[in-house]
């Protein structure tokens, strides 16, 4: 008797400590990614001297479900630009011209957001020049774009929990090329990157 009351016991004063690290210990509601892709171009004297590959990469805040679906008024409404990420802009950087979608894009630096719509999304880059480690979001200004740029929908038959964008390049010869994927819950968006 005395054993089983002391096993019960010093279970009892382990489970506390552990019930209050797990009431301690949640995830958080989004996290930081990052997206890149290193480019090797033809080589210049100007390359050499930079000592560095071309890149292009996207920074953005990783929300997540949560139970949640995308497209309600409360997440990502249809017909309201949204900051594509959580907390802080989402940051597109390239080092060289490219055209994505069609649409010219000149090397810079650019915040991109995303308009979705019933009939189809919209990716908006616009201009950043601060320098800014991180930028806030801001009230979207349709004067400040760069560029709109219309994204091909399907659909994903395993939701995905987590905002998740990828810069994938292509192995084919020719011009460096890729593709832009944007894909939450069971929406993937996507379009096509080439170096100018």
């Amino acid at each position: 008797m005395n054993v089983l009351f002391s096993t019960l016991a010093l279970s009892a004063l382990l489970a506390a400590p552990l019930a209050a690290q797990a009431g301690a210990r949640r995830a958080a509601p989004s996290t930081r990614a990052i997206t890149e892709v290193s480019l090797t171009l033809v080589d210049t004297a100007a390359q050499r001297a930079a000592g560095k590959p071309a890149l292009m990469r996207i920074d953005y805040g990783q929300p997540h479900l949560r139970g949640r679906k995308i497209n309600t008024d409360s997440l990502v409404p249809f017909g309201t630009v949204w900051r594509l990420g959580a907390n802080a802009a989402t940051l597109f950087t390239t080092d060289v011209d490219l055209t994505i979608g069609g649409k010219d894009v000149p090397k810079g630096r650019y915040v991109a957001q995303v308009l979705p719509a019933r009939t189809g999304w919209t990716l908006i880059l616009q201009a950043e020049t601060t320098g800014a480690a991180s930028v806030g979001v801001t009230p979207y200004d349709a004067k400040k774009d760069a560029a709109r740029i219309e994204l091909r929908q399907s659909t994903i038959a395993t939701p995905m929990e987590s905002l998740s964008i990828w810069l994938v390049p292509s192995t084919a010869p020719g011009a460096q090329r890729g593709e832009l994927r944007i894909g939450w819950d069971t929406v993937l968006l996507t379009t096509e990157w080439v170096v100018r």
